[in-house]
């Protein structure tokens, strides 16, 4: 398929190399910095644009990896002359409807997954969740889908919101914590690196255990001497104690509310 990238952030830079690998044509790659769109462009020989008005019409699929914000406005702006083409978002927590009187032919392409421009993914791990206006937009998504990653399925607009929610608990929240934990070591000059066995093994053990039952740690048993001896370390936080009281609480009352 010949496919227009409308985005070049960390998501597109990941996407559009792996689609161009699975055999798809790259067209232009779209960013509001050129520079973002030519260092894209130039790994999958596409043509950079940093305007709207130069974005071509002939294309199979426009595929947006746009912020949340802008997404409704720029999707507008490229909905003339384009009827023909497939709009994909992929966005988790916006529904398809953003393309309703934009374009008759449209969808989401949401990989669940945590990017970097720096680090490539193996999209052959990941799941993506489709989902189409159609039964065309659908078979165009699934087709981008399955030509890169094995693990695809179709989800609807408001069960992908909740996905999301729960992405941001298992993902972005948790390394809000690994950033907590590498302050607390640099202030003792101990390098972050000492973590990582035990990141590995906490992420490994919910493989084969529910997260529940992988929990550890004084907050299960709610261990009030070393819960009140970790606050006091952390007196000079007040944000921080905030947050290690509020999970301290959520673990614990997680644990009794199961049994």
């Amino acid at each position: 398929m010949q496919i227009v990238f409308v985005g070049a952030g960390r998501l597109a830079s990941n996407l559009a190399p792996a689609l161009k690998e699975a055999g798809h044509q790259i067209v232009q790659v779209y960013s509001r910095t050129l520079s973002s769109a030519k260092a894209l462009a130039a790994l999958v020989d596409a043509e950079p644009v940093d305007q709207l008005s130069a974005v071509v019409t002939k294309a199979d699929v426009f595929i947006f990896s746009l912020t949340d914000a802008v997404l409704p406005t720029v999707a507008a702006q490229l909905g003339e002359g384009r009827s023909k083409a497939v709009f994909l978002h992929t966005a988790g927590s916006v529904p398809m409807s953003v393309f309703d009187g934009v374009v008759p032919i449209y969808g989401v392409l949401y990989p669940m997954q945590t990017f970097s421009k720096k680090r490539r993914v193996d999209f052959s791990c990941v799941s993506i969740f489709i989902e189409g206006s159609d039964q065309r937009a659908l078979e165009v998504a699934r087709t981008l889908a399955t030509s890169v990653s094995t693990h695809v399925q179709e989800l609807s607009s408001e069960a992908r919101r909740h996905l999301h929610l729960a992405a941001v608990f298992a993902c972005n929240f948790a390394n809000h914590c690994y950033q907590l934990s590498a302050e607390i070591l640099e202030k003792y000059q101990l390098p972050f690196d000492v973590m990582l066995p035990l990141i590995d093994e906490t992420a490994a053990k919910v493989h084969s255990l529910s997260p529940r039952e992988a929990q550890t740690g004084p907050a299960v048993r709610y261990d009030e001497n070393v819960l009140k001896a970790q606050m006091k370390l952390l007196s000079e936080q007040p944000r921080h104690a905030r947050i290690y009281e509020l999970m301290s609480q959520s673990i614990h009352q997680s644990h009794i509310e199961k049994k």
